[in-house]
């Protein structure tokens, strides 16, 4: 462990459930972006690996059923699931599925033209309204790069601003757009790259030219090469403050992207360019060609991504911006040790570990790593989305956390404020409490966001505050992604305003907290304040109103009351501070 090597391990077996050669995992292959190579995936298990059997991915004393190879993880799943007589459900199925309505399906063999009077099918319209002048304003130079869709070159352009100035150019084949999807991810790559702008780790974009075989599009060229030769030119593993480097470089332009409504929703080490060869070189995010707009509160549902990166809500088919964090977290991962923390020979092996194996934290080098990178890490990986930092809170985490570094806005607390609002007094008392007993690594989130609103001389800020703070840092993308329709309903501050105490209350995320190893003695801490300002004698029919829910849901609510004094116990007031819902309260009781 701990080392990487630049071959591809395989199993026997269904052809289809292999990580893609091209994409590095076999989801959605894209073609490639500027200076990005397109060879076979480098990395190889971290782990001992039996031969091959024919027909079979396991060796005799497995359980698992023939041609389904073992994972290497700890997996929470218990062991008896694999000793069911057939093989699980693929995880890879509804991927596939994806995939082929993404690039259409297979070439039909040659035959006899049919004959029997069918209508014809409606052809695509491949015509993207981009100038039709590429070949007079760039020169092209050698190919740097090929990928599914098309390859890469460098140019020099003719004229314009950017007269003389070598660029990157992603040629994509228009013969390759088989499908009105393939079509609608060209044309939002490029809505995308022209919306998003002011950002130092952001690849830049030029200019987009189409001709009748082909649509290009012209960016910065990134010389340095792709950060995963850079872990590979370092034996697979980066020393903790030389990580750090890379780590905050993804995560600033990641909050960046996020705070416009834009998900990456590809993020690897081959999407981060450096752009010259030196060591200290600053790198660029590219490929954003399964990105995607994403208006607040919506959950996306279409399976892109890269295998061994993809989140375990995309493959629920229900995420939004933290399946790029669960990214980030993997890249992490990788950059601290040298391996990969979910692998299988196959796709449906590589989703098996994703959705069910925890990540080894025990074997070397990990015992050498600061206790501060572990918990960065888990906190990243977390399987529950809700629990996840964002970018902006990971860069104030304890291990990354430089108080001169400034700290991007983040939407999430637009969002908790939001529902704060619109909360009952007993939900906001008890909101109240637990923001009192946060520990000092919280605060320091909290404050650096609290100064990014402009709090007036009182130390307050009201609606005009949040609306000034998301315009300042507005892009074309923020406007498409519609992020500014978040400050609706949050009528309360136009004619109120809230000081920093007030702030810490709404700006806090209940399931954050929990995946704090201190979130018990957190608990108990904020209780005591509860008990002492905002617990009140309360019934089952008015804490039933207070969740909003009906009669279905009354006998568990007992449960959350002290028989003594009618008041909310410990466990009421944790739970009261999650909420409920009829679906989870009726399941309790079947």
């Amino acid at each position: 462990m701990g080392q990487c090597y630049g071959r591809t391990i395989t199993a026997n077996g269904d052809a289809g459930d292999r990580p893609s050669s091209t994409s590095c995992n076999g989801v959605a292959p894209r073609s490639p972006t500027p200076g990005h190579s397109s060879s076979a995936s480098p990395w190889p298990s971290p782990y001992p690996v039996a031969s091959p059997l024919p027909n079979a991915g396991a060796t005799p004393a497995s359980p698992l059923p023939s041609g389904v190879s073992p994972s290497p993880m700890r997996s929470s799943t218990p062991r008896r699931f694999f000793r069911r007589p057939f093989p699980p459900p693929s995880p890879a199925k509804h991927i596939k599925a994806a995939l082929a309505k993404r690039q259409g399906p297979a070439k039909p063999k040659e035959g006899p033209i049919p004959e029997d009077g069918g209508e014809a099918e409606q052809p695509l319209d491949k015509s993207f309204g981009y100038n039709k002048n590429f070949a007079a304003k760039y020169e092209l130079g050698k190919e740097v790069g090929r990928g599914h869709f098309g390859h890469t070159c460098s140019a020099r352009a003719r004229k314009g601003e950017i007269k003389g100035q070598p660029v990157a150019v992603k040629i994509i084949s228009k013969a390759k757009m088989t499908t009105a999807i393939s079509i609608e991810d060209v044309r939002r790559e490029v809505k995308i790259l022209k919306a998003l702008s002011g950002h130092k780790h952001l690849i830049k974009f030029y200019d987009a030219c189409e001709d009748a075989n082909n649509v290009y599009i012209i960016m910065e060229l990134c010389e340095g090469g792709e950060l995963l030769d850079r872990i590979l030119s370092r034996g697979g593993r980066y020393t903790e403050e030389d990580a750090k480097t890379i780590v905050v470089q993804i995560l600033s332009v990641v909050a960046f992207c996020h705070l416009q409504g834009v998900v990456h929703r590809d993020l690897k080490p081959e999407n981060f360019l450096f752009t010259t060869r030196d060591e200290d070189a600053p790198m660029k995010i590219i490929d954003f060609g399964l990105s995607d707009f994403t208006k607040p509160d919506e959950r996306l549902n279409d399976i892109v991504g890269s295998a061994y990166y993809v989140a375990p809500e995309v493959l629920h088919r229900s995420y939004s911006m933290e399946a790029d964090i669960w990214s980030i977290g993997v890249i992490s991962y990788i950059l601290l040790c040298g391996s990969r923390p979910f692998w299988a020979r196959t796709e449906s092996g590589i989703f098996r570990a994703v959705l069910r194996a925890d990540p080894n934290f025990e074997d070397a080098p990990w015992p050498s790593v600061s206790p501060e990178a572990k918990d960065f890490v888990k906190r990243m990986l977390h399987k529950d989305h809700r629990k996840r930092m964002t970018a902006a809170q990971a860069l104030t985490h304890p291990w990354l956390r430089v108080d001169s570094r400034p700290v991007p806005l983040d939407i999430l607390f637009y969002k908790l404020v939001k529902s704060y609002i619109r909360s009952t007094p007993l939900k906001r008392a008890a909101l109240k409490a637990l923001s009192r007993a946060l520990t000092e690594d919280e605060l320091f989130y909290l404050r650096s966001q609290f100064k990014l609103l402009e709090p007036s001389n009182d130390g307050r800020v009201s609606l005009e505050n949040f609306r000034s703070a998301l315009v300042k840092n507005a892009t074309d993308a923020m406007k498409e992604s519609r992020v500014l329709d978040i400050l609706n309903n949050m009528d309360y501050l136009s004619t109120g305003r809230i000081d920093f105490d007030e702030f810490c209350a709404a700006a806090i995320s209940i399931y954050q907290l929990e995946a704090l190893e201190g979130w018990e003695q957190m608990a108990s801490t904020a209780f005591q304040y509860f008990e002492e300002e905002g617990n009140r004698v309360i019934s089952v029919d008015e804490l039933a109103r207070e969740m909003n829910v009906g009669p279905a849901a009354h006998a568990i609510f007992r449960d959350w009351i002290r028989h003594p004094d009618g008041k909310l116990s410990f466990l009421g007031y944790t739970k009261f501070l999650h909420g409920i819902t009829l679906r989870s309260s009726n399941a309790r009781h079947q």
